[in-house]
């Protein structure tokens, strides 16, 4: 079985390479944890989680950042675009989680600014995830 942690992030994939929106923008280039070579793109960034049982079941609240990026010349509107599609694509829906129960997902923020190169717009959306863990 796996962990919630990789339940999700299986699930939030599939999620982003199924959305024919996202696939326009990025096509299937959604890494993890890597700085991105090729734009547009997706990265898996930082996550963390609290437990929270409730009723006996072990819970958990877990954040999961999205690293959106894009590269148009100091413009940061591809970004926004990038960030628009991905919160339509995971934004209260229902993701089966192997293993486990997704019980809510919701983006809790949007940001999107130019890195330091100025070339680079770089967009963040922040999930919550709310886990039973079987």
């Amino acid at each position: 079985m796996t962990s919630p942690s990789e339940a999700l992030q299986i699930a939030v994939l599939n999620a982003l390479l199924a959305d024919e929106a996202v696939a326009a923008i990025v096509g299937d280039r959604i890494l993890d944890g890597t700085r991105p070579q090729v734009f547009p793109c997706i990265t898996f960034g930082p996550r963390d989680y609290v437990s929270e049982d409730y009723d006996c079941f072990p819970s958990r609240v877990e954040s999961l950042q999205l690293d959106c990026w894009t590269r148009e010349g100091g413009k940061t509107w591809g970004a926004a675009a990038l960030c628009d599609a991905v919160k339509a694509a995971l934004h209260l829906k229902e993701l089966d989680l192997d293993g486990h129960a997704l019980t809510l997902l919701r983006v809790e923020a949007v940001r999107v600014f130019l890195d330091s190169d100025s070339q680079t717009a770089h967009g963040v959306v922040t999930l919550e995830a709310e886990i039973e863990e079987r």
